[in-house]
């Protein structure tokens, strides 16, 4: 039986673009949101690499994107006060910064665009699986009947948890994310990232389109803070605790001195997602980061949500079972998410070395943009990747399986 219709739950960034996605593949989607309105003003900057961007390209949606981003083809590392010169990958394209909220939007206006329906207040509590379909229940009482069910719903996913309860949940990087915009003169191209390594913590900037610097701090914390438990407590309070914890740092300080109360981003706890031993059951999937989130060292993390959302859509236009397409889209995806997550791991291990450990680091700097941070070891088979929208799914795996 062919797959014509699925319940999206979750409207961030996997969402739409599973929506849209899917109706591309002839499957009428509708993505059902906990919140009460589209989440244009949750969190801060994130980058889309080459990969995510061109499967948003496969959608229509990967010059919206571009129009609201800001290009970034240089990166730098600052360590001990010693700038690095990082070699890119000269054949790709430069990685799209982008407001998240603004993203959010963008990709939510592109899917309404394409005829996706979007209702909100919609907490998902439950689901009831039957011969035909499966029903969504939802905590104001209302439910939705649809042949299949897809999990978008983040890092606290409540789909993960009814495909299998004792499914893992998110581990704490022991970082809290913050962002803001300041206004400072500082010698940086307008295309290049800085990556630095303070005195006690790590944080990374760039200037904006509008002459400003955006920067973002991984502030390391033993006690977990979630997204509400952070914003629970007030900028002025975060404020404090940043620019003493960057003071020693040179230009970190300055940002921390000049971030005001009505500009600091609080994005709470950090996470990185352990492998998921089910990415599927019966007529329920995930997508995103309710089952691949290999934190923001990664610089993945939301082009891996895209090209799920593709990848996902392209099995359950070539596969009538959704089981069978379910297992295929885990086929194509699990081994690369999962390689990616274990390299962030690693990148989140060495966010704050010590005074000799820096010194190393500028010490064998040289070598080790030869060797381990050499791009084509490190970033080339990621940022190269490509979905063959128009290829048949079952011809790909039988190739790869060759």
């Amino acid at each position: 039986m062919s797959i014509r219709s699925a319940l999206i739950i979750g409207g961030g960034i996997a969402g739409p673009v599973a929506a849209t996605a899917l109706r591309k593949a002839g499957i009428d989607a509708h993505v059902y949101e906990a919140y009460s309105g589209p989440s244009e003003g949750i969190g801060s900057g994130l980058a889309l690499a080459p990969n995510g961007i061109a499967a948003l390209d496969i959608l229509g949606a990967g010059d919206p994107v571009r129009r609201i981003a800001s290009p970034v083809s240089g990166m730098r590392l600052l360590v001990g006060g010693r700038m690095h010169e990082l070699p890119t990958l000269s054949d790709q394209p430069p990685l799209q910064l982008v407001d998240r909220g603004e993203l959010h939007r963008t990709l939510h206006d592109h899917a309404v665009a394409a005829g996706v329906p979007f209702t909100y207040d919609k907490r998902l509590i439950g689901v009831d699986e039957h011969d035909d379909g499966v029903t969504a229940h939802f905590a104001d009482g209302s439910s939705a009947t649809a042949d299949i069910l897809v999990g978008a719903d983040g890092i606290r996913s409540t789909v993960r948890g009814l495909i299998d309860p004792s499914a893992p949940g998110p581990h704490y990087t022991g970082m809290l994310g913050f962002g803001a915009q300041v206004d400072f003169d500082i010698d940086v191209p307008d295309d290049t990232m800085v990556f630095a390594f303070g005195a006690k913590a790590y944080y990374l900037y760039w200037k904006g389109a509008d002459g400003q610097i955006a920067w973002g701090a991984n502030l390391p914390s033993k006690q977990y803070l979630s997204f509400t438990e952070a914003r629970a407590k007030s900028p002025e309070y975060w404020l404090r605790i940043l620019r003493d914890t960057y003071a020693p740092d040179t230009p970190g300080g300055e940002f921390a001195r000049r971030t005001t109360a009505d500009t600091l981003e609080i994005t709470g706890a950090l996470h990185i997602m352990p492998p998921v031993p089910h990415w599927y059951r019966d007529r329920l999937v995930l997508v995103g980061d309710s089952v691949h989130a290999p934190s923001n060292s990664s610089g993945q993390g939301a082009s891996l949500a895209i090209e799920s959302a593709v990848q996902l859509a392209r099995c359950l236009r070539d596969i009538d079972s959704p089981t069978a397409a379910f297992a295929a889209y885990e086929q194509l995806r699990r081994s690369r998410v999962e390689g990616i997550t274990a390299r962030a791991a690693k990148v989140n291990r060495s966010k704050t070395p010590g005074p000799v450990a820096r010194k190393v680091m500028n010490a064998v700097m040289p070598l080790m943009v030869r060797t381990v941070m050499n791009p084509e070891k490190t970033m080339g088979a990621e940022r190269r990747y490509r979905i063959d929208w128009d290829e048949p799914v079952q011809r790909e795996i039988a190739s790869a399986a060759s």
